[in-house]
């Protein structure tokens, strides 16, 4: 069976590339004003956030995680804070909460720490290699002025260009030139005399993380000051955010097979791979658990894991680590490369049963997006499983599941810097949990249960936090039944989705059964769908393939500081008379802030509204614009109105009476008002 990690082709970008080479990373970085250097005596007090916010505004929603999030543009600086900017292919765009501090040689940031640490996370971008392929450049930490370390930046895990499935090349022409595009509003390949795109197109997918041990306890007050070294050759970097953490003592086994035992390598030098097959074969027969202690570990291909417990010390202390290796011919599946990974059976093998992997890292090499190879950190089928507390960076998707499958646990684990999806329940998953994890800087949907072919059913995403995925969507649901998507924080979507999507498309089986999504929390979700030339919703169904109907309720969310719609249901124009969107019920909503309106409907079918509270909402609180046939008795899509439907904005009540059922109020470009930041409510 051939498994892809990602999509069909997607549709062209949906924002212009207004961005020069210049602007981009070959050159300068716009920004704001320069920031006066306060120094140690003035230093700002460290100001915490979750997703760019104040913690109170998300409170109980999002993962629970061990480090203090510190965002740079409200650290002590003399560089300069760049935004914010919500346009894609801008560096602001795709920073947490659409700022970030640009550093050149000589200048620095200062965070002060909130609670003791001795460890740091650091999000940064810095340029591309002219000719693609990134750099290497130093950056500088000290604590209070002392103890000074060295990271080693990289860009070869960013910069993306070019249409879907993108480039490593700035300089590449169109991938697709029969495509139709927007920044000529053509199909270059059949227009004459055909458009000049100016390159690199598209330019995207500029941050990394990287983390580092200070080899100390440091105090609350301790300052970390991050600076770009005189000689450094990054002609800017672009600081985030710095996430500051107390990471305990390396966990011991004792009572295991210790890989060690077995061959394996913990300097990294020597491939590890066979030494790995030989304990977990031991440890299966003797039933045993798997030790891994600190250590990095070369591993360059799969590592197939089927009722074994394989533990680690801790996933700052061990660190699986793998180069994407060139096959000499292609798999089955269609697979080019191999790579670091830990894989259940395939599902037309049985599938991997009793699996338990803890307390390790796992480092990829994916520097570029194919989707038919398997170079994803876990993979394969695995029920009546748990995945609990790791660390994954560096591979395509961190962890994709082609099913028939049940029962999985995938919990407190943090998975940054994709190619393409973070999770990705694919094909028959079923009764299975994704919580408590941490997501952020995926090149696709952050969590996915797509229903390829075959449905997911009973699944459960609940109390994780993705941020900035740079492509798709935060969390999306394709086809599928009694799935509940559940107290969740997603944050800053950059373009083609927003934070919330159930689609009806890749071929997805239809819905049934119930959905339910509650209590979720988004902001400054929303982005602009240049093809449409109109702004996404924070959540949004579309009907691309087939109608949206079962028993869908969207209940307890908070929507904040919307960049343009709180809702919006959509079908495609081609087959907006096809397709319907029915008895969507909303209840207990609190949308704080719309660029345009609360809800926009695209589509035919109906919604109900039951205290959904809204403010400062920036244009006429329903854009009903139905399929667009305008008959004499109104829009083909309905509201219903349950009551308790308050707040508004400049226009009134965004609910009003002369709205309901149908009024036509379709303007789907209205001048987009930006809200103010979000506040207690």
């Amino acid at each position: 069976m051939t498994r892809w990690s990602g999509r069909p082709p997607r549709a062209a970008a949906t924002v212009i590339a207004v961005v020069t080479a210049a602007a981009v990373g070959l050159g300068a970085v716009p920004g704001g004003p320069a920031l006066a250097d306060t120094g140690a005596a003035g230093a700002p007090p460290p100001v915490v956030t979750r997703a760019a916010l104040d913690p109170s505004l998300v409170a109980g929603r999002g993962a629970a995680v061990a480090f203090a999030e510190q965002e740079a543009e409200n650290a002590a600086t003399n560089g300069t804070i760049i935004g914010p900017d919500r346009s894609a292919y801008t560096l602001p765009a795709e920073a947490s909460g659409r700022k970030a501090v640009r550093l050149t040689p000589g200048q620095h940031v200062e965070f002060t720490l909130p609670s003791k640490a001795n460890a740091i996370t650091v999000r940064y971008g810095i340029p591309d290699a002219p000719g693609g392929g990134g750099i290497t450049a130093p950056l500088d930490v000290t604590v209070n002025g002392r103890a000074k370390r060295t990271m080693t930046l990289t860009s070869q895990y960013a910069w993306l260009y070019n249409q879907y499935p993108f480039s490593n090349d700035p300089n590449a022409d169109l991938l697709h030139p029969d495509w139709w595009i927007t920044e000529c509003a053509c199909v270059p390949a059949t227009t004459t005399p055909p458009p000049v795109i100016a390159k690199p197109f598209r330019p995207n997918h500029f941050y990394d993380e990287q983390r580092l041990l200070l080899g100390r306890t440091y105090r609350a007050g301790d300052r970390v000051r991050l600076t770009v070294p005189a000689g450094s050759n990054a002609a800017w970097t672009v600081i985030d955010l710095l996430d500051s953490e107390l990471v305990g003592p390396p966990r011991v086994t004792l009572a295991a097979a210790n890989v060690l035992a077995f061959g394996a390598d913990p300097s990294g030098r020597r491939d590890s791979a066979d030494a790995f097959d030989r304990a977990i074969a031991f440890a299966q027969r003797k039933r045993l658990k798997v030790y891994i202690p600190p250590g990095t570990y070369q591993v360059n291909r799969h590592i197939i894991v089927d009722n074994v417990t394989i533990e680690g010390a801790g996933n700052w202390y061990t660190i699986i680590k793998g180069r994407e290796v060139a096959l000499d011919t292609p798999a089955p599946d269609g697979s080019v490369h191999t790579g670091v990974g830990f894989y259940g059976k395939d599902a037309s093998a049985g599938g991997s049963r009793n699996v338990h992997l803890s307390g390790f890292a796992i480092e990829g090499d994916v520097r570029e997006r194919i989707d038919t190879d398997q170079v994803n950190g876990i993979g394969g089928a695995m029920s009546d499983s748990t995945i609990d507390g790791l660390h994954i960076r560096h591979t395509k998707v961190g962890m994709w599941f082609d099913g028939p499958m049940t029962n999985l646990r995938i919990t407190n684990n943090v998975i940054v810097d994709q190619i393409a999806d973070a999770i990705n329940f694919h094909t028959g998953v079923t009764n299975s949990v994704v919580s408590n994890n941490f997501v952020r800087n995926t090149g696709d949907d952050g969590l996915a249960m797509w229903s390829e072919k075959t449905a997911n059913a009973g699944n459960t995403f609940d109390r994780n936090t993705v941020q900035t995925p740079v492509l798709a969507n935060g969390i999306a649901v394709y086809g599928g039944r009694d799935n509940t998507i559940s107290n969740n924080l997603v944050a800053d979507p950059i373009r083609e989705g927003s934070a919330i999507q159930v689609g009806s498309r890749f071929g997805a089986e239809p819905f049934a059964g119930h959905l339910r999504i509650e209590n979720n929390t988004t902001v400054r979700a929303g982005t602009y769908e240049l093809n449409w030339k109109i702004g996404l919703g924070a959540i949004w169904f579309y009907a691309l393939e087939k109608d949206i109907d079962a028993d869908i309720q969207v209940v307890g969310d908070h929507y904040l500081d919307n960049t343009y719609n709180a809702i919006m249901l959509v079908s495609e124009w081609s087959v907006k008379d096809l397709y319907a969107i029915e008895n969507v019920r909303f209840k207990d909503i609190r949308v704080d802030g719309t660029g345009t309106s609360v809800v926009s409907a695209r589509v035919k079918g109906t919604a109900s509204f039951e205290n959904v509270d809204a403010r400062h909402v920036g244009a006429v609180g329903v854009n009903n614009c139905g399929s667009f046939g305008f008959p004499p008795t109104g829009s083909e899509f309905s509201l219903t109105d349950l009551g308790g439907n308050d707040g508004g904005g400049t226009t009134g009540p965004w609910l009003a009476p002369w709205m309901l059922p149908n009024t036509v109020t379709c303007d789907d470009r209205p001048p987009v008002v930006a809200p103010p930041a979000p506040s207690p409510w």
